[in-house]
């Protein structure tokens, strides 16, 4: 994609996604006196660099990214109440029900927990920058990598559950489920490895900013969403 071209694609995103994306993402994370935007910040939409609780959330190159992916307001007509999040794990979509029968919908990457959960839940509970701990499995295969980190990696950039995530709770008790940011940005609207739903850092401060603890998560692996 020329530069030319790109600017312009990057334009249009942001004149779509500023009433709900930009405001959303550019105040996470900045004072109240912080300084203005710049044009390139403008410009970079929802998917820009910023600062969020004093680390650097690098911009999302938008040129390799479908754009059923990014997120953006549709409309609505299932049975949801506004406040519920639903997972689309066949179709790569995490949806958060708004009043006027919209929703705000965002793109993820489907790991394999992710496919084995079933049924609904609720946020239970939520963390900024969550720390992190390879599993004993994950230890096992694989040490050379996830050895060092076996006592558990701080928050940050590099950790797998990136900016965000959310605990899904069901009956009082946590499960073995969350939605999260993702330091493998290229991963999202794919199926993965490893891991719940994972969402670009940028999404899942979005998300998680809207939400209410407590809030509604319902899964589907088919059929429609009107329908959930």
């Amino acid at each position: 994609m020329k530069p030319a071209d790109k600017l312009a694609l990057t334009r249009r995103l942001f004149l779509a996604a500023a009433p709900f994306g930009l405001a959303g993402c550019a105040a996470t994370g900045q004072a109240p006196n912080a300084a203005a935007p710049s044009l390139r910040e403008i410009l970079a939409g929802p998917y820009g660099e910023f600062e969020d609780n004093g680390i650097t959330v690098p911009e999302v190159d938008l040129e390799d990214v479908d754009p059923r992916f990014l997120r953006q307001t549709v409309d609505y007509a299932g049975k949801q109440a506004p406040g519920t999040i639903i997972v689309d794990t066949p179709n790569r979509h995490v949806y958060f029900i708004r009043p006027e029968r919209k929703a705000i919908r965002y793109g993820c990457g489907v790991g394999r927990a992710g496919y084995e959960f079933k049924g609904g839940g609720y946020i239970g509970r939520s963390a900024v920058w969550p720390r992190w701990a390879p599993t004993p499995n994950m230890i096992a295969a694989m040490p050379e990598r996830y050895k060092p980190v076996a006592g558990g990696m701080p928050g940050g950039i590099e950790n797998p559950l990136g900016a965000r995530a959310l605990y899904i709770w069901r009956d009082g008790a946590e499960l073995n489920y969350r939605i999260h940011g993702t330091n493998e940005p290229e991963s999202i609207g794919t199926a993965v490895s490893s891991g719940c739903i994972r969402m670009f850092n940028h999404d899942i401060i979005d998300l998680h900013r809207r939400i209410q603890s407590g809030a509604k998560v319902v899964v589907i692996h088919g059929g429609s969403v009107a329908s959930a």
